[in-house]
């Protein structure tokens, strides 16, 4: 009975090291957006009048823009909470574009899910295209819904972009396929840009392959990673896999059975996990090639959504 149970064991052991490794990429892209670029555009909205400026909220209005405008979001943040506290009711147009600017802050902050609960807790929602900054605060909600992962959600908002704005459509969804690395969409914008194709040229040629990975690990533990730029992991794979063969051997060779389909089962784990294990790390790798190339690549060319943004503070 014993026997029987390391049997199995070793059985489950052997389908945990075929798993399959996913080919997909999950990148991690980030943009950095200068403070000068931020600082140049204009505010959507019209500036406070004497009176306004006078009031209690009107004071907080232009401090959290102040603030703002430093890009002290927090503070601004603040400021702005304040006001929207202090306003009358009836200034409905002032309210909405307190609750713009702090879903502005949030986004700028890569707060994401704050930015959807200040837009779904406001008046905002009912907005159309009469509202100065609608155009910004529909890549906004595309942005922030697609990172968190509300992907319905951001389709409806993309089918919005569509009706009032739909030349920002076609770049959306090129930004989207890059930050995830989504070849087969790239390739269909690659044929009428050279800028693209050379990015996925570069990456081409210095990707590793996950079947070459786990196939030499395959036919001689640690020969996976070695190939994938692991050369310490390598020799480590190799001398445990050996250790454990060797043991094996031994002890069947004694005829101490049960000593050897242990170390049996041992080894089949370590064998088949490094083959897992070699074909996770040429995906590792591939993501990290892949980020190198595409995050300089969004970065320059402003393929980040928050690059379409026209105002700020």
């Amino acid at each position: 009975m014993n026997i029987d149970r390391i049997l199995f064991g070793l059985f489950l052991l052997v389908l945990a090291g075929c798993h399959h490794t996913p080919e997909k990429l999950e990148p991690k892209i980030n943009y950095v957006v200068q403070d000068t670029y931020l600082k140049q555009l204009p505010s959507p909205f019209p500036p406070l009048t004497h009176e306004e400026k006078t009031t209690s909220w009107g004071t907080e209005y232009q401090i959290g823009l102040a603030f703002a405008q430093q890009l002290d979001l927090y503070q601004a943040i603040t400021s702005f909470k304040r006001s929207l506290i202090l306003i009358p009711d009836s200034l409905k147009e002032r309210k909405m574009e307190l609750n713009y600017e702090i879903l502005l802050c949030y986004y700028l902050g890569k707060k994401y899910e704050d930015v959807i609960a200040t837009f779904e807790n406001s008046d905002l929602k009912y907005i159309d295209n009469s509202f100065p900054a609608c155009h910004d605060l529909l890549i906004i909600l595309y942005d922030s819904y697609q990172l968190t992962g509300e992907t319905n959600k951001a389709e409806d908002i993309l089918g919005v972009i569509q009706l009032y704005y739909p030349n920002e459509v076609e770049k959306l969804r090129l930004s989207e396929a890059l930050k995830q690395a989504d070849f087969f969409t790239i390739n269909s914008y690659s044929k009428e840009n050279p800028d693209l194709q050379n990015l996925l040229d570069r990456y081409n040629g210095a990707k590793k392959s996950i079947t070459t990975a786990k196939t030499l690990n395959a036919l001689l533990p640690g020969a996976g990673y070695f190939y994938v730029g692991q050369p310490q992991t390598a020799m480590t794979a190799l001398l445990i896999n050996t250790l454990f063969i060797a043991a094996t051997y031994h002890f069947f060779h004694k005829g101490h059975t049960a000593a050897g389909v242990i170390f049996a089962g041992f080894e089949a784990g370590w064998y088949f996990g490094g083959i897992y294990g070699a074909g996770e790390e040429a995906k590792f790798y591939n993501e990290q090639v892949y980020a190198k190339e595409a995050s300089p690549f969004m970065n320059q060319r402003g393929y980040f959504p928050v690059f379409s943004l026209k105002y700020a503070f």
